[in-house]
């Protein structure tokens, strides 16, 4: 089972060591000792308590879509060159950084301050982990 210490928890979801010492205390979280007798975090554990935390602002349009991974944000950076633009969101804790036509922007009034919805739907979704020791 994966393992954390306070300080790797507090860092994967965002709050400090001292949060994750009171969501021990009050029960949010279960502690165990490790081999060198340092308090760990359950890696199920954590990712439940992020799921439950997890900041996110619901899309209050009728609009239905078949996509499930929508993000609403504020749009924090529209930079157009050209026949491209770039447009970036703040949805939460999460950075959705979008490409379309310049006139797509354009058509959709995108501007820093502006509220959007990234709808992201993929074929391919890559993952990384740390290599541990593996050869």
């Amino acid at each position: 089972m994966t393992q954390y210490r306070i300080s790797e928890a507090a860092s994967l979801v965002g709050v400090s060591d001292d949060t994750i010492r009171r969501w021990v205390h009050d029960g949010l979280l279960r502690v165990e000792k490790d081999s060198a007798g340092r308090q760990v975090v359950a890696g199920d554990d954590l990712a439940a308590r992020a799921v439950a935390i997890a900041a996110t602002v619901h899309d209050t349009s009728a609009v239905q879509r078949s996509a499930r991974n929508r993000f609403v944000g504020l749009v924090t950076r529209v930079e157009i060159d050209g026949l491209m633009a770039q447009v970036e969101l703040q949805c939460g804790p999460h950075r959705v950084v979008s490409l379309m036509s310049a006139e797509a922007a354009r058509e959709l009034r995108l501007e820093v301050g502006s509220k959007a919805v990234a709808v992201v739907k993929a074929t391919m979704v890559a993952l990384e982990t740390e290599n541990e020791g593996r050869a």
